[in-house]
This record gives structure tokens, sequence and C-alpha cells, in this order.
């Protein structure tokens, strides 16, 4: 089953990362290296997203579309990357999320067929 994991950094997880010293934000880059390596098997593609501030919405739930500069959520939570994996089953995608060492939430969503 493939699945896409959004990873959304929050304001305060930035601040954080930000506040760290070269070498702890090193360290911390490194466990997620070290995750990514763990479930390279099942990894089939993803990226890290460029930050909010180069995202353009476009909402159609209108009688005409709007555009927007901006993520396409609001609130104070951006997603900043993804992954694609194809793994078991959703018990397997959760497992694998459990050990994530970065940013504080992870979407997990089934690709469509």
């Amino acid at each position: 089953m493939k699945y896409v994991l959004l990873f959304v950094d929050t304001e305060q997880f930035a601040a954080d990362l930000e506040a760290m010293s070269p070498a702890d934000r090193d360290r911390a880059f490194e466990r997620v290296d070290a995750w990514m390596a763990e479930h390279a098997g099942v990894i089939r593609g993803g990226s890290k997203l460029q930050g909010p501030h180069t995202a353009t919405t476009v909402r159609l739930d209108a009688p005409e579309p709007i555009v927007t500069d901006g993520p396409f959520v609001e609130g104070k939570e951006v997603v900043s990357g993804y992954l694609e994996v194809d793994v078991a089953d959703l018990d397997e995608a959760l497992r694998m999320v459990r050990g994530w060492p970065g940013c504080p939430v992870v979407e997990i969503r089934p690709l469509e067929s």
C-alpha cells in the first residue's frame, strides 16, 4: 500500500531548531538521516518543500478562482516536506512514523490506486 507522509512544522518547532547550537542542529539532522536510512527500503520518493512564503494557493470554492500568496492551510502549521512510502499497511506506516525524529506532526495519507 502506498502512503504519503506529510511532515508538518510548527512555529515553535522552527524557533526551537533556530535556537539550537550548530552542533545540536547537526545532531538533529543526523537523527533524521539515520531514520531515512533505516526506512530506505520502503521510501519511493519525497522532498523538502521551500518555505511557506513561497506558496501560492488557488481556492476554487468561489464563483471565480481566488489566487493568494501563502500556504494552503490557515494557522501556525505548514507542510514542510513529504515522502512517498510503499508499505504493507497503515500499521507499518504508523510504526515508521512513531520513530520520526524531526518535526512534531506527521500526517499519513493513502494514495489512490
